[in-house]
């Protein structure tokens, strides 16, 4: 994973673990990869891993239980949805729109490109 300097790693790696979740490679109620596992994977340190598990418990996006590791929640998509939809609204949309009207991008402009975006890279994820 190539992580950006902009922002913090461990939101970074929540960034992640919710693309797995909502494009369906980890599924609910799944256990998904211990701290260590996924900290050998992305090579960061176990404490920043455990650091977005904090985050996502937190969130109600994953469980920890005791001695077996961690799950996904039983309404994780939708928990993730909310949090990301949340971080969308406060961090990107602003400067999107910023640009839009800087560049006098009219919305009509935007249904091609953003159709073919779906097209080339999630046709085979969601209906």
């Amino acid at each position: 994973m190539d992580f950006n300097a902009n922002k913090a790693i461990y939101l970074q790696i929540a960034e992640h673990v919710c693309d797995h979740i909502l494009l369906g490679t980890w599924q609910v109620d799944d256990k998904i990869p211990s701290v260590r596992e996924l900290a050998i994977q992305l090579e960061v340190n176990p404490n920043t891993v455990m650091r977005t598990y904090d985050l996502l418990q937190q969130k109600e996006i994953v469980v920890n239980k005791r001695g077996v590791g961690f799950f996904l929640t039983a309404d994780s998509i939708g928990h993730v949805k909310e949090y990301r939809k949340a971080t969308f609204l406060e961090e990107d949309l602003v400067p999107f729109f910023r640009n839009i009207y800087l560049l006098e991008i009219s919305l009509d402009e935007l249904k091609q490109p953003y159709q073919a975006f779906i097209e080339r890279n999630f046709k085979n994820n969601k209906s």
